[in-house]
């Protein structure tokens, strides 16, 4: 089994390390790039087609490697991720309405609840509950599958991070049901992190590709996947490495990402504004507005998140309901702190161009015309 695994990881590798730069030579002749503004940190022109290569490392080294006549729900699992990949490519080239992309998220998850299984049906005693109305059940299916899958979209704002987080997740997912023998599911998450780290390699400060929504919203439905199967599973007593507290410690695994959806949609819907307007209230923000740099605020994010899956695995005899209390306090400790601490913008007067370029396009990739370049070299 672990021949198996290093193999589909170094499939998905060598397929999304050698894919990326073809994608970025396209972009370089097409002149497709993504155009910076003023909430994005990023000042260069850069192309954000990325997820193009990470979806073909990850599918196919799975379709390579998972057998399906052995595990029948993994074809929904891979329409599933053809859907987001799709949308996201989508609104990577043209933009997508908030709407239209709710909507595929929700074929997408509807995909994995009804026909692939994949749902949650008992708190396993967190706030003491147990076993759950198959409405609300469903409800929660749906929640968990959507925010975790924007997550990973929304953390996507500094060079590595999204990726960097991503490849933590699926290290640690994969490990855990590589350890319990459910082999399918520790291939799943190997070729995603064979892939990721490939792509690492390019999206590193300074980032030379981003990985798009097509990248990020398929991190984010992988994760999806596995946090709830891994909650089903680990609380099973019968299982070889039962876990007393797999609510928490799902959730520690994905707290950064996770836990930063949360406040910033509670903050937008708070003030009134739709969830998924763009803002500057993201954790990776807080850091950059100390001063410190997109390599410090990736290590940081991932230092802290590895933090607090140590704190969940110590601390799991707790029981969910406390130790998800404990870990809220101490994030949102840190966010309050930061907050507090948070520096000043300063007003920047940019230069005046001769013949000012005004950019109004309905795609976030565009040509790069005569008059950009023109903008871009002065």
């Amino acid at each position: 089994m672990f021949l198996d695994v290093l193999l589909t990881a170094s499939v998905a590798f060598i397929i999304t390390f050698l894919a990326t730069p073809v994608i970025l030579q396209v972009a370089e002749k097409k002149k497709l790039y993504d155009i910076p503004d003023e909430r994005k940190v990023h000042t260069r022109l850069i192309a954000s087609l990325g997820g193009v290569g990470i979806f073909a490392g990850f599918i196919l080294a799975s379709l390579l490697s998972i057998q399906g006549q052995f595990n029948f729900e993994f074809q929904y699992f891979f329409a599933a991720a053809i859907v987001i990949f799709f949308l996201g490519l989508k609104d990577d080239i043209m933009i997508l309405s908030a709407s239209k992309k709710f909507v595929g998220q929700i074929i997408a998850a509807s995909i994995l609840i009804h026909l692939g299984g994949i749902r949650l049906d008992s708190m396993y005693g967190l706030f003491g509950l147990e076993q759950l109305p198959e409405g609300f059940g469903l409800a929660l299916s749906y929640l968990t599958i959507i925010v975790v899958m924007n997550s990973f979209n929304l953390i996507d704002g500094v060079d590595g991070l999204a990726a960097s987080l991503g490849i933590l997740s699926m290290l640690v997912f994969g490990a855990y049901f590589f350890a319990v023998n459910m082999q399918a599911y520790a291939l799943l998450s190997f070729s995603m992190a064979g892939s990721l780290i490939a792509f690492l390699i390019f999206n590193h400060h300074p980032a030379r590709i981003f990985m798009g929504d097509s990248g990020s919203l398929m991190i984010g439905l992988i994760n999806s996947i596995l946090v709830i199967k891994f909650i089903n599973v680990a609380h099973d007593p019968s299982i070889a490495i039962p876990l007393t507290s797999s609510v928490a410690i799902g959730f520690s695994i994905l707290i950064v990402p996770l836990l930063d959806t949360l406040r910033v949609f509670g903050i937008r819907i708070i003030n009134g504004r739709s969830p998924f307007t763009p803002d500057r209230n993201h954790v990776h923000h807080l850091l950059l507005d100390r001063g410190l740099g997109h390599a410090t605020v990736t290590l940081a994010c991932v230092g802290i998140n590895v933090g607090f899956i140590m704190l969940a695995w110590l601390g799991q005899s707790l029981g969910s309901t406390l130790l998800l209390s404990i870990m809220l306090v101490l994030a949102f400790s840190g966010i309050g702190f930061l907050y507090y601490h948070r520096k000043q913008h300063r007003m920047v007067i940019a230069k005046t161009l001769n013949r000012p370029a005004e950019l109004k396009t309905s795609s976030k990739i565009v040509k790069l015309t005569k008059e950009v370049q023109e903008a871009q070299k002065n």
